[in-house]
């Protein structure tokens, strides 16, 4: 275990060297850092293996570090400020998520027909893409200090879209499989994946709003939050452990409920002073998280990706972006909005691959030709979204003149 852990730090290393590598050129860190994560992950030097990431110790790190980054959605879920355009922000998420949806499982519906594969596999092909994975945009978002309308509605949709995503995708799985699979998903749970993240971090987030109002030193505010997410993590660890046997909670979202609810007991002057001394571990989280999202990605797919990859990729780019821009248009929002929010949401791969393990796990038994499409589709369709999609985001900010100048000249 310390050899795989000091892999790991090396690997950690690395992903920040190549993230400032590609600063230099004019790229996001995040794209250095993604690269850094399938380059030396398990399917090419393998400094990072297949046997650490599945090893306790490993994925009880990345639920921390996926914790410490929902931090940065909740800081920004102030009611005060969202009370106004709270109904705008959840109108667009409805519709370019549940967009997402229909038009993917309405493509896959059509290809599928035609070529005698079973229709529930295009539904189940729509719940895994309208799910959005936030931390590549909150990363673009933090490097960047972006700020104005498209980061200000992007920010509290990330929490929204997961809520959203979580509950079609499994939804589906428990119609999906209390028809065809063995292993049927109970109806209670949907509710409990969706509900308990959020119940577990607003407990913490009442505990540690009463701790953290007072003021602090900066050495012991920082360890003091970092106290509550790691006692955030441990329940939301420990649920999944005992009443799922698997890891299924969002610990992103634990973490966002967590930071929401101190975040609107403190005064705004301390609730900087906390965000200030989290900086540091914020920035580290963010890396792991996607080193962690790039890891399990095969850039070998990429030469082997069909027309399935092609359409999914295709599906899922039109609804995110056609219906963000809808919704945008029905409620007004501003015009940057309209214009480049949906871009900002094509980030996918981590959601994709978590919600492809369980469909792949429920299907293989009754289904495994089914099964087999949906891994090799998503993974091949992970690799390539993935580098684009940060590239596509990044210039959305640009594009929407959100991105701080540095002498006259955009980042």
């Amino acid at each position: 275990m310390l050899m795989d852990l000091v892999r790991f730090l090396l690997l950690v290393v690395i992903g920040f060297g190549t993230g400032k590598l590609m600063t230099k050129m004019k790229m996001p860190a995040i794209l250095g850092w993604l690269i850094a994560g399938m380059v030396f992950g398990p399917h090419a030097i393998g400094l990072l293996s297949q046997e650490v990431m599945k090893a306790g110790w490993y994925e009880i790190l990345m639920h921390i570090f996926e914790c410490a980054v929902g931090v940065l959605i909740g800081s920004e879920l102030i009611w005060k400020r969202i009370k106004k355009s709270g109904k705008q922000i959840i109108m667009i998420t409805l519709m370019q998520s549940l967009g997402t949806f229909f038009i993917v499982s309405l493509v896959f519906g059509i290809v599928f027909y035609f070529m005698n594969i079973p229709i529930y596999l295009a539904v189940i092909f729509g719940g895994i893409a309208l799910a959005t994975a936030p931390a590549p945009a909150l990363s673009i978002v933090n490097e960047y200090k972006t700020d104005g309308p498209v980061t200000k509605t992007l920010i509290p949709m990330a929490a929204l879209d997961d809520l959203v995503g979580v509950t079609v995708f499994f939804t589906v799985m428990g119609i999906v499989s209390a028809n065809i699979s063995t292993q049927k998903l109970p109806a209670y749970m949907i509710l409990l994946v969706v509900l308990l993240p959020l119940v577990v971090g607003c407990l913490v987030g009442l505990l540690g709003g009463v701790v953290l109002k007072n003021d602090r030193p900066k050495g012991s505010t920082l360890a003091l939050t970092i106290l509550f997410i790691l006692l955030a993590t441990a329940i939301g660890f420990g649920i999944n452990k005992f009443i799922f046997e698997r890891s299924v909670l969002n610990f992103m979202l634990i973490g966002m409920a967590f930071t929401a609810t101190f975040a609107n007991m403190v005064p705004e002057e301390r609730l900087e002073a906390i965000l200030e001394a989290f900086q540091p571990v914020l920035g580290i989280s963010l890396i792991c998280a996607i080193l962690n999202l790039g890891a399990p990605l095969d850039y070998h797919l990429i030469f082997g990706a069909g027309l399935f990859t092609i359409i999914y990729i295709g599906a899922r780019a039109v609804g995110k972006i056609g219906g963000a821009t809808l919704g945008g248009k029905v409620m007004k929002a501003p015009e940057p909005v309209r214009k480049y929010l949906g871009f900002t949401l094509l980030p996918h791969s981590g959601v994709s691959l978590v919600f492809t393990g369980i469909a792949v796990g429920i299907l293989s038994g009754p289904a495994p030709e089914c099964a087999q499409i949906i891994q090799g589709t998503i993974a091949a369709a992970a690799v390539i979204n993935e580098v684009i999609a940060v590239f596509v985001a990044k210039q959305a900010f640009k594009w929407s003149g959100e991105m701080q100048e540095r002498n006259g000249v955009a980042m």
